[in-house]
């Protein structure tokens, strides 16, 4: 991750060089400005010189975090502000690049992790205030605490501390393909029901009834499996139908309401 950062901020900063020269700017107004010569070797110096400053922050931060957050990722965010430090450092300003590339690549990794967070900021005070009562009283008390004396220490009542606890229950995100429990081929994604999915008990039951439909409707007289056909496979409306029979819609709709009837019927003796 590095190296490719470090290759494109080559380029870009190629590409600069080459807009810098066209435009042909005085060296005092450059150094009015107190700008760092951008070109390629000071950009890329910059970078491998403090490289090692990424992984300290990070190791710093990870220890303050859950296990799920993965360092590598958190090595190539801080990548990323060492690489906007170098490109917005001024030497103008009072401390050195080291102190600027510092703040950087920290602000850089806490804006991701707070972009990721799950918890709002003011669930995430709640939680911090319930975990400092909490500890407390356990020194306190010299073992675990009850909700009752949680209420008291708190001054909550009891729907007040159910509001609490809920507001602070961090949301948990696991890999639905990590191993669980003592079956090392045993995953989330083995264990729990897809609703979607149809059983293979409910699709014979289908195929059955669809069975013993076919079979009574084979025995319908003619004009009851037409009109059938016609509204249910066709779409045909009951007035196009009335109109191919040369009967009323009223006498095409008792046809298909008593046929409907009778088919209800038979499949509630057969599957009773």
């Amino acid at each position: 991750m590095a190296r490719n950062l470090l290759c494109g901020a080559q380029v870009n900063i190629t590409k600069n060089a080459v807009t810098r020269s066209s435009e042909s700017p005085k060296p005092e107004a450059a150094k009015s400005l107190g700008l760092l010569e951008n070109d390629e070797s000071v950009f890329q110096r910059l970078l491998e010189n403090h490289l090692p400053r990424v992984r300290p922050i990070v190791e710093r931060i990870r220890r303050r975090l859950p296990s799920t957050i993965e360092a590598e990722d958190l090595y190539s965010i801080g990548v990323t502000g060492l690489v906007a430090a170098a490109r917005n450092y001024r030497p103008a300003q009072e401390r050195s690049f080291g102190s600027y590339a510092n703040t950087r690549i920290q602000g850089a990794i806490l804006d991701e992790l707070r972009r990721m967070d799950s918890m709002s900021r003011a669930n995430r005070f709640k939680a911090k205030r319930l975990r400092s009562a909490i500890s407390e009283l356990e020194q306190e008390q010299g073992g675990s605490v009850s909700l009752a004396s949680l209420r008291t220490a708190m001054n909550l009542t009891e729907g007040e501390l159910a509001e609490l606890q809920e507001d602070a229950r961090e949301i948990r995100l696991v890999s639905l393909d990590e191993d669980q429990g003592e079956s090392e081929d045993q995953s989330l994604h083995d264990m729990i029901p897809d609703e979607s999915l149809v059983s293979a008990l409910d699709v014979l039951e289908r195929k059955e009834v669809l069975s013993l439909l076919a079979q009574r409707m084979a025995k319908l007289p003619k004009m009851q499996k037409k009109v059938l056909a016609m509204y249910y496979y066709e779409n045909m409306k009951l007035s196009e139908i009335a109109a191919c029979f040369g009967l009323t819609e009223s006498r095409i709709s008792q046809i298909n309401t008593q046929t409907v009837g009778v088919l209800r019927t038979y499949l509630a003796t057969m599957l009773a």
